[in-house]
C-alpha cells in the first residue's frame, strides 16, 4: 500500500537511517530525539519505507520483553522485510555494517495464501486459514545504530524493526499437525548459541501473525498473498560479526547456513 508523503514533512530520523543503510555507515548515536511511543516509532518507520527503493516482501515480528511490554502496551513489534534482502539459498552471504548492529535468529516463516481481509480483531485461531505454507528461515537483524536494542521497543521499531534481511528455507511438511512440536538450534562458528522451537515464540507463530494483522490494520496497511511473516526468534537473538559463520538447524526440516561479511565485500 503506497503512502503519499510531502517531502518536507518526512522524519529526519527516517532520512538518516535510510541514508546510513544505503551507504553501509554506522550511526554511533540515535539520529534525533528517541520516539517515546510505538505510534511515533511506526510513523518514522512509515516515512523510511516510503524513502526506501524497494518493495515490501513481508514483515518481521520481534518480542518486546518485560518491563518494556507493559510500558509500551505491546508484547511485539514489527518491521518490514524488503524484496531484495530475501535470499532463497541454504548457503547465504549477508553484509554487516562496521560499527553497527547485526544478529541472526532462527525463525519460522509463514507464507500468506491470500490477501488478508482488512479488519481488526484477529486471533491465532482466526488467522490459521490465511496461511498456505510454513518455511524454515533465518532473520538477519541489523541496524546502522549499534544501540538499536538497548533503548526500548520504540527505538527498535523506528529503524525497520532492526531488520536487514531474511534467508528463506524449504517448507515444513505437515506443519498444521506438527507446529507445536517443531524445534531448532543455532550455531555460530560451530558452537551452539541457542536452542528452542516454534513455541518459544510467545503464543506461537500464529499469534505473531494475528498481532501483525491487527497492527497493520491500525496503521492503514494490508497484508497480501505471497507475503512472508517472520514470526520471531525461536532460539534467541545472536550477535554476529563480519567473518563469522552461522547455521540454523531445524532437524528433519533442514538447515540454513550463512556467512557475515563486511559491508561492500559481497559485491
Amino acid at each position: 500500500m503506497a503512502h503519499a508523503h510531502d517531502s518536507s514533512s518526512v522524519s529526519p530520523i527516517a532520512r538518516a537511517f535510510v541514508e546510513a543503510r544505503k551507504r553501509g555507515r554506522a550511526l554511533p548515536d540515535y539520529p534525533g530525539n528517541e520516539p517515546t511511543s510505538l505510534a511515533a516509532a511506526y510513523a518514522i518507520q512509515d516515512d523510511a519505507v516510503a524513502l526506501w527503493p524497494d518493495l515490501i516482501a513481508g514483515w518481521k515480528l520481534g518480542r518486546v520483553p518485560p518491563p518494556w511490554d507493559v510500558r509500551f502496551g505491546a508484547g511485539r513489534l514489527a518491521g518490514p522485510i524488503f524484496e531484495h534482502q530475501v535470499q532463497t539459498t541454504t548457503e547465504a552471504v549477508f553484509p554487516v555494517i562496521d560499527g553497527g548492529f547485526a544478529a541472526v535468529e532462527a525463525e519460522y516463516v509463514l507464507v500468506l495464501g491470500e490477501d488478508a481481509p482488512n479488519r481488526a480483531g484477529w486471533t491465532s485461531a482466526t488467522v490459521a486459514d490465511l496461511v498456505s505454507d510454513v518455511r524454515i528461515g533465518m532473520e538477519i537483524a541489523g541496524s546502522p545504530f549499534p544501540g538499536i536494542n538497548d533503548h526500548g521497543p520504540a527505538v527498535t521499531a523506528s529503524d525497520f524493526g532492526n531488520n536487514q534481511g531474511l534467508i528463506l528455507g524449504p517448507s515444513v511438511p505437515d506443519w498444521r499437525g506438527r507446529l507445536e512440536r517443531l524445534t531448532c538450534r543455532m550455531e555460530i562458528d560451530g558452537a551452539e548459541a541457542g536452542r528452542g522451537g516454534a513455541m518459544s515464540v510467545p503464543g506461537g507463530p500464529l499469534d505473531s501473525l494475528a498481532f501483525l494483522l491487527n497492527l497493520l490494520h491500525a496503521r492503514g496497511r494490508v497484508l497480501e498473498a505471497g507475503q512472508l511473516i517472520s514470526t520471531g526468534a525461536a532460539t534467541g537473538v545472536h550477535r554476529i560479526f563480519a567473518g563469522q559463520d552461522c547455521r540454523a538447524d531445524f532437524g528433519p526440516d533442514g538447515s540454513l547456513s550463512a556467512r557475515a561479511v563486511a559491508w561492500g565485500a559481497d559485491g
